[in-house]
């Protein structure tokens, strides 16, 4: 057996001494081996199973001793640990990861030094991992684990013992949990009367062609019958039949039933399920058991009827908006009858409908409530009618107005008769389902295309406001179609018609005649286009669309006019020179006929020269024309064309021969050449005005120069050239004048007045130009190299020429620049003062203000950081170095701005720790003024340099080339600490030596010397006693408390405060770490419970002070008992009847002296009572009898006791309860009368002081004190 392959696992094989000897044993032995050696492992594979260390080296058991041994020494190396750890509050996760290191190394790595039974798969190396690293975490982050409770409670699992009032060891359960306070039950049994009932759940049944055939259940309790008459009536015909189960047909259905009885009561009633397939009203009639007796039969009459079907009924598709539904619903079933449909509009749930159909005869059961499970009478069945159950087919009318277009449908969702039978369309639809039982498809759903009906109307047009359109043109019909309701008409044609009356035709009140005529026509929906060209009346009569008929709104008329076609009918008469009877132009008066206005056009020709048309409109229907040449000679007018309103084609009137003749000799006139009404110069400066002459030279002119009221008459004589330039005076004064053409002379002597007038506006004054002002000053400050634009105030006309120059710029020269506003602005982007040199208007050259002309523009200065050396902070080697202070202090630094406020600041923080490494961190700042305060970082201790790297205000932005930044550091120096070295201790002092008292090191963290306060607080005291301690020079003190701040009671110890050589002082935590002083002078015991009165299995419990272990001294039963407490808790467990008196108390420091006390406790006896003697008594009883039921109590009166009526359940179930039920008795005895079946016990029972349950309240079980 030496040749079989081992698991790796496997324990090893011991070696044989001649394997020991010769390692060829397999040589000298296989001939004689009864054994066919199995083929030898290659040397791979037995390199890979051989250990590291070889066993001729170290034998299997060594290795695994010293791999023990040295997994030993790695839990003494973690316990040290552990106890550093907690010694000298190190950091816990560095150990715990090297441990965590250590034994992954160890575990993970020991595989594969391959010793025999410390080889485990990766699944159990990866548990002990987890142990380990579990372990780990425990000890180096000092979780606490309650040991003592967890020992405790393993204990109690096994030995569960308490100390009683007789200093006896008992099991508490054995006391609490005394099952013979209650003792005894009654059983009442009651003898089974057998019944029948046919359908008792009255469940509705029906046929139709998929359901042929139903079973009508018949329940059967507590019989076996052999015969079962069923009676059966007739919908149709109201005849009888009896219908017989033979005891075979019985057996059977009996069988059947038994089946269903699996997991219910062997006495649970049977259901024997009897097919029928015809519909009729059923009811037992009959029922022999196995005594040939007739079984008790309870009333219920059955209904099979034909299940209940609806349809609809199709009607005529599509619909308009207001049509009315107009659909049916077919429905067969026995009444009363509902019909519940639903109702989609646009695939959107629009609401639920439910009919009802009520039966037509009166005395159908159906239609009222019953009573009773009879549907008819409980006598003779002979003359029965019960036609009330037939199926009755009914048409049911749906008719509702479509209020809105699109997809309508109607979907029938359940019918149900009046016996309750129920179809459930809905569902067969939701599962795909449309047919209906056993009969070809029908409708279930009405769907309906609703549709918008069209509207029409008119637009712009009615009968008082007519259509006007030339002879022979067609017009587009103003025609408006919209639908009634909220959408577009459906795309299609329109079906239109209207009612047309010639012109000649209409009545006088321009209404239709007899003889009008009605014309149909198309038009699309989206573009409804129809032009219509002869004079009359139109009236829209109809509109419909392609489903729908519409409705025509008002206006619906129209009258369309043919006006008569523009002519012109003129005479001419001569206008003659008043002064030489010479004809100097024709006056010609116009006849228009048609729609104003009018457009006339007519050329003037005159002899040897060119033509020129001309134009004249006109609103009326008479006007004049003036034709009145300004040259002598020959003049030949011809009228071209005429158009109108209507006629809007010129309409050519040259085959009329409109042609006017004359020769003009015109008067002698003169006018200005200029058009100018108005004419502009300087101050002192004259007028030249051109003037043209007409008539014959040479002339003389008139005119006269107007000015403040004053006229100035002057003359021109001999002018031989048609145009003259007329000079004036030199104008002196400033304002406006008036030079008027009063009258001209030609050759022939005749004088003709003038009415030619100019206006001349001299200026009051020169221009002039100065600079305005900005804030109330010629200055100011800009962001740089930015355009600033100077606020310039002129006088004179535009537009004005400005010359100016930059003084403080040597190299610029003279600019001019052009202004068209009088407080236009000066654009400059150059810092400097700037002088106004010149000016000019548009008329004149003007003036400069010496006191106004120049302005001065300079930078707004860009934003910079200072800060002021003071007590507090100062310049060294290139940055600002602040005072130290102590960490956490409040600290800031004063940080004032050059610039325009808001200041945005950025700034680094640099942190070189004392306690760890280097940090930095960029900070924002935003100043509303020019100081700002940078709150100092001093929650770390170390050297912290602050450096403002950018700086940027509300004119510039941050600029690295124009900003040097700003570095300040300062020192922080840590806050000392305090601590107790033993902290958690508890110290004890005796109140009568006053000597005594011991010492409480504490060790101090900081420069010494060191100020200490202690507190020193009473438990039951608010105001704690403070301790001060000055010039420490050690960083360890023994402190000595006083007994002069000490009473007896226990005192909290805590350090407050603590101070250094630095100034920096540390408010240490409440919540530290503390020291107890407990001051004690004799121990004292007292009821943890005011009561006196405690009951068997209470536990009494006391409270003691003192210095444990203690010494209780107590009597019970008349006898002095000691006992020892090893804490301050001193709890008995009450075992018997009877008084329990604690006398004294000692503790361990004051053993000869004893704390008396007279506490006094009384231990009552558990109530008790007995059902029917303490023993298990049964009685049977028929129904409607009683059985007695007697009570026996135990304890002290008055009794209060709870009783539960429970099943007879089957051998192997647990009986359940029926009923519950409190009682009282004020003797020790107490009978009750029961009557209903079931087992009778006693769960509940207290008297006077104590009571007892056996029901489970929370999850246990036992007794309590009644006070």
């Amino acid at each position: 057996m030496n040749g079989t392959p081992r698991l790796r696992s496997a324990y090893p094989s011991s070696p044989r001494p001649d394997q020991a000897k010769d390692g060829r044993h397999g040589a000298a032995t296989g001939a004689s081996s009864p054994w066919v050696p199995l083929p030898a492992q290659s040397k791979p594979e037995q390199d890979l199973q051989a250990p590291m260390v070889p066993f001729t080296l170290i034998d299997a058991p060594s290795q695994r001793l010293y791999i023990a041994s040295f997994y030993l020494g790695l839990i003494l190396w973690r316990v040290w640990d552990y106890y550093g750890l907690v010694s000298d509050e190190t950091d816990s996760f560095p150990l715990f990861m090297k441990w965590v290191v250590i034994d992954g190394v160890i575990l993970y790595g020991l595989p594969g030094l391959r010793i025999p039974w410390l080889q485990w798969s990766s699944t159990t190396m990866t548990m002990l991992f987890a142990l380990h690293a579990i372990l780990d975490y425990v000890l180096m982050f000092r979780v606490p684990i309650p040991l003592e409770a967890w020992l405790i409670a393993f204990t109690r699992f096994f030995y569960d013992r308490e100390l009683t009032v007789s200093e006896r060891r008992v099991k508490p359960a054995s006391v609490l949990h005394n099952s013979s306070l209650i003792l005894g039950k009654q059983i009442i049994h009651i003898l089974p009367e057998g019944s029948a009932m046919l359908n008792p759940n009255q469940t509705a049944y029906c046929i139709d062609a998929s359901t042929t055939a139903v079973n009508l259940p018949i329940q059967i309790n507590q019989t076996t019958p052999i015969l079962i008459e069923l009676l059966r009536i007739d919908l149709d015909t109201n005849s009888n039949e009896t219908l017989s189960i033979n005891a075979k047909e019985v057996q059977r259905l009996q069988k059947q039933a038994e089946k269903q009885l699996v997991n219910r009561a062997p006495t649970s009633p049977r259901y024997l399920q009897y097919p029928v397939k015809r519909t009729g009203l059923y009811r037992l009639q009959k029922v022999v058991d196995e005594s040939k007796l007739e079984v008790q039969r309870r009333l219920s009459d059955t209904l099979v009827v034909r299940c209940p079907s609806a349809h609809m009924r199709s009607v005529p598709n599509p619909k308009c908006i207001g049509d009315l539904s107009d659909f049916y619903l077919q429905v067969d079933a026995t009444p009363p009858i509902h019909i519940k449909y639903s109702k989609l509009v646009n695939n959107q749930e629009s609401g639920h409908a439910v009919l009802t159909i009520p039966a037509k005869s009166p005395l159908s059961p159906l239609a009222r409530q019953r009573t009773s499970g009879a549907l008819i009478s409980r006598d003779s069945v002979a003359d029965v009618d019960v036609s009330w159950a037939r199926s009755q087919s009914t048409r049911i009318s749906v008719n509702e107005s479509f209020g809105s277009s699109g997809n309508w449908q109607y979907s029938i969702d359940e019918v149900q008769d009046g016996y309750g039978n129920l179809v459930d369309y809905a569902h067969r639809r939701l599962v795909g389902s449309h047919r209906r039982h056993g009969s070809a498809e029908l409708p279930l759903e009405q769907k309906f295309s609703v549709h918008e009906r069209p509207k029409a109307a008119l637009e712009g047009c009615d009968s008082q406001h007519a259509l006007q359109v030339p002879k022979g043109k067609s017009i587009r019909l103003p025609l408006q179609v919209s639908s009634t309701g909220t959408k577009n008409v459906d795309q299609g044609t329109l079906q239109l018609s209207y009612r047309f009356t010639p012109s000649a035709d209409l009545l006088q009140n321009q209404e239709h005649s007899k003889n009008a005529t009605l014309t149909k026509f198309q038009v699309e929906s989206q573009a409804a286009d129809y032009d219509i060209h002869e004079a009359g009346l139109y009236t829209l009569q109809t509109v419909e669309s392609r489903f729908c008929a519409g409705e025509v709104l008002e206006p619906s008329s129209c009258l369309l006019a043919n006006p008569p076609e523009p002519k012109v009918s003129i005479e001419s008469q001569n206008i003659p020179d008043r002064c030489a009877g010479n004809s100097i132009g024709l006056l010609v008066d116009l006849d228009l006929t048609g729609t104003p206005p009018f457009r006339l056009s007519y050329s003037i020709r005159h002899h040897g020269g060119s033509v020129t048309p001309k134009v004249v409109e006109s609103d009326l229907l008479h006007t004049q024309l003036e034709l009145r040449p300004s040259h002598s000679g020959h003049y030949t007018y011809e009228f071209l064309d005429i158009s109108d309103a209507v006629y809007r084609e010129p309409h050519s009137l040259r085959s009329q021969d409109m042609i006017l003749e004359q020769d003009v000799k015109p008067p002698a006139s003169a006018r200005f050449l200029d058009a100018y009404p108005t004419r502009k110069t300087c101050i002192g400066e004259p007028v030249a005005l051109g003037v043209q002459f007409s008539g014959g030279a040479p002339w003389r002119l008139d005119y006269e120069l107007i000015h403040n009221g004053r006229r100035q008459k002057h003359k021109l004589k001999e002018i031989e050239n048609s145009i003259h330039t007329l000079t004036t005076d030199p104008l002196s004064d400033g304002g406006e004048y008036s030079l008027a053409l009063t009258a001209v002379t030609d050759k022939t002597g005749c004088k003709v007045s003038l009415e030619q007038e100019t206006k001349i506006e001299v200026a009051l004054q020169r221009p002039k130009a100065s600079f305005g002002l900005i804030e109330g000053q010629r200055s100011i400050l800009a962001l740089e190299d930015k355009k600033v634009k100077l606020p310039l105030r002129l006088q004179g006309e535009a537009p004005w020429t400005i010359t100016y120059r930059n003084l403080d710029d040597a190299g610029a020269g003279m600019t001019e620049s052009l202004f068209r506003e009088s407080n236009d602005e000066l654009e400059v982007g150059v810092a400097g003062t700037y002088e106004l040199l010149r000016i000019n208007d548009a008329t004149c050259p003007g003036n400069v203000g010496a006191a106004s002309n120049k302005f001065k523009v300079g930078w707004i200065p860009r934003p910079k950081v200072h800060l002021s050396e003071s007590s507090t902070i100062e310049f060294l080697q290139g940055k600002y170095i602040k005072k130290e202070i102590c960490e956490g202090d409040e600290d800031a630094v004063e940080i004032s701005f050059t610039g325009t406020p808001p200041f945005d600041v950025e700034y680094g923080h640099w942190v070189k720790s004392d306690r760890g490494p280097q940090s930095s961190a960029t900070k924002k700042l935003t100043a509303g003024i020019n100081l700002a305060s940078v709150r100092m970082e001093t929650a770390e201790a170390g050297i912290h340099q602050y450096k403002v790297s950018k700086v940027s205000d509300s004119s510039y932005n941050h600029n690295p080339r124009k900003f040097s930044p700003v570095t300040v550091e300062q020192r922080v120096h840590a806050r000392p600490s305090a601590a107790f070295i033993e902290g958690g201790k508890t110290y004890k002092y005796c109140k009568e030596e006053e000597a005594s008292g011991e010492n409480v090191p504490i060790a101090l963290k900081g420069l010494p010397p060191f100020h200490l306060e202690v507190e020193v607080r009473h438990h039951a005291s608010s105001k704690p006693e403070l301790v001060t301690i000055p010039n420490i020079e050690t960083y360890r003190y023994d402190l000595h408390i006083s007994h002069r701040l000490l009473s007896l009671g226990t005192h909290a110890v805590l350090i407050r405060k603590v101070r250094d050589a630095h100034g920096c002082q540390q408010q240490m935590d409440p919540e530290a770490p503390r020291v107890q002083v407990n001051v004690a002078e004799v121990p004292n015991i007292s009821a943890l419970e005011a009561q006196t009165d405690y009951c068997i299995g209470d536990r009494i419990s006391y409270m003691l002070s003192g210095s444990p272990p203690f010494n209780v001294f107590y009597t019970f039963h008349g006898q002095e008992r000691k006992a020892s407490a090893p804490t301050t808790n001193f709890r008995r467990l009450a075992e018997k009847p009877g008084e329990f008196t604690i006398t004294a108390v000692t503790d361990q420091r004051s053993v000869d002296c004893k704390a008396h006390t007279q506490i006094t406790k009384v231990i009552h006896e558990m109530p008790s009572v007995r059902v029917s003697k303490g023993r298990t008594a049964t009685v049977d009883i028929h129904e409607g009898g009683e059985a007695e039921i007697l009570f026996e109590f135990g304890g002290t009166p008055p009794f209060e006791f709870t009783y539960t009526r429970s099943s007879n359940p089957p051998k192997g179930k647990r009986p359940q309860i029926l009923d519950t039920k409190s009682d009282i008795s004020y003797e020790h005895t107490k009978t009750i009368l029961a009557s209903d079946e079931g087992i009778y016990e006693v769960v509940a029972i207290k008297d006077r002081f104590c009571s007892f349950s056996m029901q489970k309240v929370h999850g246990r079980s036992g007794q309590k004190l009644l006070t």
